[in-house]
């Protein structure tokens, strides 16, 4: 974990002395491992995501509700044993195994999930802010069956002032170039998807434009290859920031015009129900 370079910040830190860029260490630290249900449909299932959610992040995105993990790095340390055992564990009683912010994780965890690949029986997501190396993401193929990405922000502007990360959109862009190369086409089964991508978007306050730049730009890269998940859930309380634009809720104009723009680019996928923007869809995190 010397002169790490897992994502696109480049940070060079060793990680055994110091924490890099991401926040984290050399040890494998996760806030959450469990069944979750605040996934999309096809990732839910009746059993829930088996979702792992790793420590530290290499985006700051003054919005994020789990801040307490990503931007704190809190959560609990394990070894590659019990790694090991909390993935087969979440094999056998959820719908998947959901590796949530893993990428700068990946030298720690990689050899794990090599070795317990071959006894799944449910496929490994990769959960993903999509600010990644395409090196990194090579790393992944044979291990990743679902690779599930954000794609924030079409603004170099407004991704420096939200998540601190100016290359974001064009990097994200590259990330999930790669994903779809690996897995270009969807799989669901009995409504759970199996393989594919399927690309998440949060709509913000004020930025419905930049939003409806993202969907565009969603149809004319991948349209025939993935799944787009447009998403209302953004909420104020989790602002940790002094922005004052970001202290309300969407509206329901901008998240219809989002959506009316994906409909009419005949992009698939799934919407939320413009309720759903609460603090349950967040773990109880285990600091």
């Amino acid at each position: 974990m010397s002169g790490c370079r897992l994502c696109p910040v480049e940070c060079g830190a060793n990680r055994t002395k110091t924490r890099g860029a991401c926040g984290a260490d050399d040890k494998i630290r996760i806030g959450y491992a469990g069944a979750h249900f605040g996934e999309e449909p096809p990732l839910v299932g009746s059993r829930g995501s088996g979702t792992i959610f790793f420590s530290g992040c290499s985006l700051r995105c003054v919005f994020c509700q789990n801040a307490a993990i990503s931007a704190d790095c809190g959560g609990k340390i394990y070894s590659e044993s019990a790694l090991k055992t909390a993935i087969l564990n979440l094999s056998e009683t959820c719908e998947n195994v959901n590796l949530v912010t893993a990428g700068h994780m990946l030298d720690l965890i990689l050899p794990v999930l090599e070795r317990v690949k071959p006894r799944l029986t449910v496929p490994v997501i990769y959960n993903s802010g999509g600010y990644e190396t395409v090196a990194s993401l090579k790393r992944l193929k044979g291990i990743v069956d679902v690779f599930l990405p954000d794609y924030k922000y079409f603004s170099p502007e407004i991704a420096e002032r939200y998540s601190g990360r100016k290359d974001y959109p064009e990097l994200a862009r590259k990330a999930i170039e790669e994903m779809v190369e690996q897995q270009s086409e969807i799989s669901i089964d009995n409504g759970l998807i199996r393989r594919g991508v399927l690309v998440r978007h949060l709509v913000l306050p004020g930025c419905r434009q930049d939003s409806i730049a993202v969907v565009r730009d969603i149809a004319a890269r991948w349209k025939n290859n993935i799944l787009v998940s447009v998403m209302s859930q953004y909420t104020p309380e989790f602002n940790r920031s002094s922005y004052s634009e970001l202290n309300r809720r969407i509206t329901s104009f901008e998240y219809d015009s989002v959506l009316a723009e994906a409909e009419r680019l005949g992009l698939n996928g799934f919407m939320q129900e413009k309720g759903s923007a609460t603090s349950e869809l967040t773990p109880k995190w285990k600091l």
